[in-house]
């Protein structure tokens, strides 16, 4: 919808205990083409009716009995709902106008009316609140799409590991100083590499025979920050048996281009033969 079609069909309170004043704003917004226009001559009932039907524009009398439009104003700052004040004050009194303006007021109408001075500053007022509102909508909007996206990442995330640990006889990660913070099986004994132990853990138990080739291999290339898929290494045994290994893993990156550890996943060749 245009935004002048949705100018002329918001929501506007008249505030005024003067029913002159009411009538002429009322008969003034209809002909230039508001069609939801309602009037309080009670300011002691406004804010209950702006928490109740959240008007897009108010105009406020400032000087009524029981309650003025100072107190009004005070009274709809109090709206959890939104904490934009959409007021315009209607004054006779030129030191009112920049008191208004400082407890919220969006602007100000003079008394006497000038009929297109009170036009055109309702619909410029109009046009900033309907603009508000649709970017308080899209802020909402943003959030709740981030959040469910953060969620099915969060999920996918948690399958992922689920199925490399199904796959693999281990799988662990690394930050950018090589500590591992993630284990699951016994990666540290298998790949033999040195490495201070998980938090709360005792040093791994190095196993050797290792071939020592294919180890310095494998470490000068997660040294260098490259992927490696499917690297076999073997260890020989004190009693003459051979094991063999499978790894893959991958640098992980943050999304400025910062490393930020490795991940990887294996398995050990020897039992699936």
């Amino acid at each position: 919808m245009p935004l002048s079609a949705e100018i002329l069909q918001a929501s506007i309170l008249i505030v005024d205990d003067q029913m002159a004043n009411v009538q002429l704003l009322e008969q003034l917004l209809r002909e230039a083409g508001y069609s939801q226009v309602s009037a309080c001559m009670k300011p002691e009932e406004v804010c209950a009716l702006h928490r109740k039907n959240h008007y897009d524009l108010i105009l406020l009398d400032l000087q009524m009995p029981v309650m003025d439009g100072f107190q009004v104003m005070e009274g709809l700052k109090t709206n959890t709902v939104d904490s934009y004040l959409p007021v315009i004050v209607l004054t006779a009194q030129p030191g009112h106008k920049l008191r208004a303006l400082q407890m919220g007021a969006k602007d100000f109408i003079s008394k006497p009316f000038d009929l297109v001075e009170v036009k055109t500053r309702i619909h410029n007022m109009l046009e900033v609140r309907l603009l508000y509102k649709k970017l308080a909508n899209y802020n909402r909007e943003l959030e709740a799409t981030v959040a469910e996206r953060t969620a099915e990442l969060r999920e996918s995330e948690a399958r992922y590991r689920s199925l490399t640990e199904l796959a693999s006889d281990w799988y662990w990660e690394q930050d950018e100083h090589g500590h591992f913070t993630k284990v699951s099986g016994p990666v540290l004994e298998m790949l033999g590499i040195q490495v201070a132990p998980l938090a709360g853990q005792p040093n791994p138990v190095v196993l050797g025979g290792w071939n020592e080739a294919e180890r310095e291999k494998l470490r000068r290339t997660i040294t260098e920050r490259q992927p490696f898929l499917d690297y076999v290494f073997r260890r020989v045994g004190a009693d003459g048996s051979q094991q063999t290994f499978q790894v893959s893993g991958e640098p992980m990156f943050d999304r400025a281009s910062r490393f930020i550890g490795y991940r990887g996943i294996g398995v050990e060749l020897t039992s699936k033969l």
